[in-house]
């Protein structure tokens, strides 16, 4: 099983939609959706390949949807790297 490794830009972004969450749905709700994202990124770093590679940007990020999210990533040999947690925003913009 690989690691995984947050850039500073998916970490920036996990923590805007926890604080979004927490203002929007509460601390309980936020501390759930915060958990769903932990338990994907352990899922993409044992089986990184299970999810598609995307179609509208460079062919070696893959993704995965969490939530009204989706975790970009890419698959080093040793580790798969978060490299940004989007939502609606316009992808060509933040990737």
């Amino acid at each position: 099983m690989r690691k995984y490794k947050l850039t500073s830009e998916a970490e920036e972004d996990l923590w805007r939609i926890y604080r979004w969450g927490y203002h929007a749905f509460g601390e309980k709700k936020a501390d759930a959706y915060h958990y769903k994202f932990l338990d994907q990124f352990s899922k993409i770093s044992e089986q990184p390949y299970l999810f598609q590679i995307t179609d509208d940007l460079d062919k070696t990020y893959r993704r995965c949807v969490c939530g009204s999210d989706v975790i970009y990533y890419l698959i080093n040999d040793d580790r798969v790297e978060i490299i940004r947690i989007l939502g609606q925003q316009d992808l060509n913009q933040h990737l």
